[in-house]
């Protein structure tokens, strides 16, 4: 590669990183919710106790657990001093066992920034591999392929730590944006209450909220012992603490099939709050993710690789 192709990628180098840090919050960062309140007020009903409450949470653990898998729709807002700050939707099916998405980005935080990147990412991860499509525009600066590979197997094995994969995406397998792990947490807060009665897009629910801190999970060994390995439970804790993060609130409304209807996490970090709301539907529908065909993914990390040797051999250039 000549440096001359170095520097001509320099833009859209930057618009694929804003595309994917925007792309590792939605599938793994410890994510946030909030924002405009879309469930109507109902009218309030008797309190639940703690107990009944968390009889509740536990049944659409295990409820949504079986199901394995639901269409999503997302909503999310990162602060502006983030990397990717901004607004984002996407859509589309995700799968918790095993772990698959095939969802469609849009919004300022693919842009922002970076007004080379694409308006619209559909993104696909499968066997802790995400592909991400750039596209047409970007080709030209991907061998001719549209569709962008990272493979964090690969990049831990690279690296020589198998935990390198989960701590880029904020633990993937120990919490993100499935919901049965959020749930998890949701049974380890020492507030969780029920807020009443509400209507979500029509449909009946009962509201649910708890707060977290960051040493009261640590704190805490219930809930998360229950349903998450101990492993799990380290690495998840790891993860939040090198984020700088110190608590959030989650709260989650559940229809009368004991399953969540929508999903809101609100995450206060360093940076500012992160917030994203979820709502779910078709529970069990198909979640199998192909991925795109070899011929027309470009490998990231080997790309990486080539800008960091032509970068070198323009710095031995410089200074002959």
């Amino acid at each position: 590669m000549t440096v001359g192709v170095v520097r001509g990628r320099k833009g859209r180098q930057r618009a694929m990183g804003a595309v994917l840090t925007t792309a590792l919050l939605c599938t793994g960062a410890v994510a946030c919710g909030g924002g405009d309140d879309k469930s109507d007020k109902a009218d309030s009903g008797k309190t639940q106790s703690r107990s009944q409450v968390t009889e509740v949470i536990t049944a659409a653990y295990k409820k949504t657990s079986a199901a394995k898998s639901a269409k999503v729709e997302m909503t999310m807002s990162m602060p502006s001093a983030m990397d990717g700050g901004g607004d984002m939707k996407a859509s589309g099916v995700m799968g918790w066992d095993p772990m698959v998405m095939d969802m469609t980005m849009t919004g300022s935080a693919l842009t922002e920034g970076a007004p080379d990147a694409p308006e619209k990412v559909r993104m696909l991860w499968r066997d802790n591999v995400m592909y991400m499509d750039m596209g047409a525009k970007a080709a030209k600066d991907m061998d001719g392929k549209r569709w962008m590979k990272m493979d964090l197997n690969s990049i831990a094995e690279q690296a020589g730590d198998e935990n390198l994969a989960k701590q880029m995406t904020g633990g993937m397998d120990s919490m993100n944006q499935d919901p049965v792990k959020q749930l998890a947490m949701l049974l380890d807060s020492p507030n969780l209450k029920h807020l009443g009665p509400a209507k979500v897009d029509g449909v009946e629910t009962q509201r649910y909220k708890g707060r977290l801190t960051v040493k009261e999970m640590m704190e805490s060994n219930k809930g998360l012992d229950e349903v998450l390995s101990k492993s799990e439970r380290e690495q998840l804790f790891k993860n939040i603490e090198k984020s700088g993060i110190k608590g959030y609130d989650t709260e989650v409304w559940v229809n009368e099939d004991d399953l969540p209807v929508r999903m809101d996490i609100d995450i206060k970090s360093p940076q500012g709050t992160m917030k994203m709301s979820q709502t779910f539907s078709d529970y069990g529908a198909a979640a199998k993710v192909t991925a795109p065909p070899a011929g027309q993914t470009f490998d990231l990390m080997e790309m990486f690789k080539e800008l960091g040797k032509a970068g070198a051999g323009a710095g031995s250039d410089s200074a002959l």
